[in-house]
Formats: structure tokens, C-alpha cells, sequence
């Protein structure tokens, strides 16, 4: 693999395999696998049906854009400004708690909201306290695995389970009820992401020495700087996905449940890719991956605006999400994790999630709506294989630097 190019790091990559299987030593594993289930449940639940619920309250393509970009856009600030106070107060899992606490409080707010601004309002409340938790539980797992970094999918890939069981499993509800119960849904496994926050101590964060180099000069890298950039163009690639993939398929014939198993279809892929993460990873080289992660995905939004109506097409191009999200995530976290080290993991995990998640998702979903309306459905999707095509070159070009082994 690679080093981080600061000697004794303790963000190193590493390629060490312990002989006793990870799960049977540890009973943490269980815990911060039962985090990362429950959280992406909810995504499973929100990202596929959000826009279909939305829909169903007859808000227009643009406003369905803007209000899924109001749950992205507020990435950009709330993880930084968590990722900050768990940085200087150590205190890691308590800001994870209160934040898991206060999303699950807000979001009932969506019960009472009677047109558009409330609902946005809600929203943007909610997703401020709610996006506090993904960052600083990565950089929780990744201190706790210390030089076993090639273990994180391991652990990471039961959140795909969660989403999968989520999205497959209210597709066919939903097809039959309605999407009127998904607020009811969402409340429910915004809870069970706060009480399984409890179950994981303080201690799994294994707080780092804070003693590394100004967080400036890290920023001030060209490896850095082409990493971020690299983070905003692949998931602003991801907007017409996330915000319309559901709606697309509907325009198309496809049914609820249909749409359901074609996302439960991708997740199922990048469980496969988790699962061979820690193979890959050591043997190829985060860069190698990387490149081909973002290949994929081009391949992936050109076959999705060419070929919607061809269900076998699609089948293939759902399982691409093994390389544009699992393989692409995975090869991302480990690198943050490298660069980022000390004191700074949090940050770094904020930034991560605010410049990709935050700012890529919110004006890829942003301008998705606008290119519906304006260029069609398919226009989204052409769009999003030229800005992975973008970030392809930023790989190339800025990122040579990387040592591989």
C-alpha cells in the first residue's frame, strides 16, 4: 500500500492480517457495526422514496431538488463545526449522541410542516444536527482499528446491509401502502441510530497524539487539494442519483418495488466490494483503485441516460455502484484517514463528508432539477459521466504523487 509520507504516522496504510478474524476478538465490532446499520438504514429509507414522497405532496422537479439539496448543502458547514468541537474536546461519541438526540427531536417537525418553507426549514434543521454523526463515527472506527485500516470495510459493509434491507424491504411496503408512512419509517430508525449510539463507549475513539503539522499546511498539498477536489466532483456526479434515480425509473414504466431491488441491487454490490476491499487494496494501490472506481462510474451515468428503459441494462449498470460508491468510498476513507492524522482526524473527516456529501451533493442534486426541466431527464445523467470524466483527470494528473508498494 502507501504511506502518509510522515514517519511513524499512526494514520499508515497497512497490509498487516492478523491471523484471529477481527469479530471474534472484539466485541466493539458489534457495536460500531450496529451504528453504521441503523444510520444507513435511514439513508435506505430516505434517498430512494424522498423524492417519490415529495412527489406524492405534489412538489414540482425543482423544488424536489431544492429541498433534497438543502439536506446536502448543510454538509458543507454542520460536519466541519462538529468536527471541530470533537477535535478540541475529545469527547468524540458524546457529539456523536447529542447529535443522533437532536436529529431524531427535529425531524418529528416534519409532521406539522404544511408547505414549502416549513418543510425546508425542518430539513435544514434536522440534516444540521443529523449529519454530525457519520464524520466523527468514521473517525471513530478508524482510531479504533489503528494499523488494521484494511479492516474498516469489514465493519462499514453492515451499513450497506442496513441500507439494503432498508430500500428493498419499503419498496414492496411502500408499493402497497403509499409513501404517506415513510415520515413514520424514517422517525423510527432515527431513534434506533441515537440508542445505538450508546452502545459504543468513549473509548473506541482511542484518541491520537496531537502533535502533527498546522492543519494549513496539510490543506496546502497538492494531493490534498486534488483529493477534495476529486471528493466534489465525484458525488456532484452522484446528484441526479440520489435526488432523481427513483422518479427517472417511475417516468420510465418502472414500479415502487421495482425501483426498490434496483437500489437494494447496487447496495448488494458494494457489499461484494467490501467484502474484497481488504485484498484489493493492499495488492493494487489506492491510485490504481481509485482510477478505476471513477472509470466505472462514468460508464455507469452514460449507460443510465442511454439505456433507462432497458432493464437489463440497468441491472448492470446498478451493479456499477460497487466501484462509483464502495470501491470509491473505501479507497477514500483510508487515504483521509492517512493525511489526516493527530488532532486532525476529525476535520478530515468533516471535510470529506462536507466538500463530497455536502457541496458535490447538494449542487449535483441543485442543478439536476434545473436540467430536468430545462433538457430533459436523460441530460442529468450526461452531465454527471462528464463531471466523473472530470475528476478522472484530477486523479491523473494531480494525484501522481502517491506512493504505492
Amino acid at each position: 500500500m502507501h504511506d502518509t509520507g510522515h514517519p511513524g504516522s499512526p494514520g499508515r496504510l497497512t497490509a498487516q492480517h492478523p491471523a484471529a478474524p477481527y469479530w471474534h476478538s472484539d466485541m466493539i465490532y458489534w457495536r460500531l457495526s450496529g451504528f453504521y446499520l441503523f444510520y444507513f438504514a435511514s439513508l435506505g429509507a430516505l434517498l430512494p422514496y424522498w423524492g417519490l414522497y415529495l412527489e406524492s405532496l405534489d412538489y414540482s422537479v425543482t423544488e424536489i431538488g431544492q429541498l433534497v439539496a438543502i439536506l446536502l448543502a448543510t454538509k458543507i458547514v454542520a460536519p466541519n463545526i462538529w468536527g471541530w468541537i470533537a477535535d478540541h474536546t475529545g469527547n468524540r461519541m458524546l457529539i456523536i449522541r447529542i447529535g443522533s438526540l437532536l436529529a431524531a427531536i427535529t425531524f418529528a417537525g416534519v409532521f406539522i410542516s404544511d408547505g414549502f418553507w416549513s418543510l425546508a426549514l425542518v430539513m435544514t434543521v434536522f440534516s444540521f444536527f443529523w449529519n454530525a454523526s457519520l464524520p466523527q463515527f468514521e473517525a471513530t472506527t478508524m482510531n479504533h482499528l489503528g494499523d488494521d485500516l484494511h479492516r474498516y470495510s469489514g465493519i462499514r459493509l453492515w451499513g450497506s446491509i442496513g441500507f439494503i434491507l432498508a430500500v428493498s424491504g419499503l419498496g414492496t411496503v411502500l408499493g402497497i401502502t403509499g409513501t404517506g408512512i415513510l415520515p413514520a419509517v424514517l422517525m423510527g430508525l432515527f431513534v434506533l441510530i441515537w440508542l445505538s449510539s450508546l452502545a459504543v463507549p468513549e473509548s473506541a475513539a482511542g484518541h491520537l497524539p496531537l502533535v502533527q503539522e498546522p492543519l494549513r499546511q496539510v490543506l496546502g498539498r497538492r494531493v490534498v487539494v486534488s483529493l477534495l477536489l476529486v471528493c466534489f466532483l465525484v458525488q456532484a456526479s452522484h446528484g441526479p442519483y440520489y435526488a432523481f434515480f427513483s422518479i427517472y425509473m417511475e417516468r420510465f414504466g418502472y414500479s415502487t418495488m421495482l425501483i426498490g431491488q434496483l437500489w437494494a441491487l447496487g447496495v448488494f454490490a458494494e457489499i461484494i466490494i467490501f467484502l474484497l476491499v481488504p485484498m484489493l487494496l493492499p495488492r493494487f494501490g489506492a491510485r490504481t483503485l481509485l482510477l478505476a472506481a471513477i472509470v466505472l462510474t462514468t460508464l455507469r451515468w452514460l449507460l443510465t441516460a442511454l439505456f433507462p428503459d432497458r432493464l437489463g441494462v440497468m441491472i448492470f449498470s446498478q451493479t456499477l455502484h460497487a466501484a462509483s460508491f464502495g470501491l470509491y468510498h473505501a479507497v477514500m476513507i483510508a487515504l483521509i484517514h492517512s493525511l489526516f492524522v493527530g488532532a486532525h482526524q476529525g476535520r478530515g473527516q468533516a471535510l470529506y463528508s462536507s466538500i463530497s456529501f455536502g457541496a458535490g451533493g447538494a449542487v449535483g442534486a441543485l442543478l439536476s432539477g434545473y436540467l430536468w426541466t430545462d433538457m430533459g431527464p436523460r441530460a442529468m445523467f450526461l452531465v454527471a459521466a462528464v463531471t466523473s470524466l472530470a475528476a478522472l483527470l484530477v486523479v491523473h494528473f494531480g494525484m501522481r504523487n502517491i506512493p504505492e508498494t
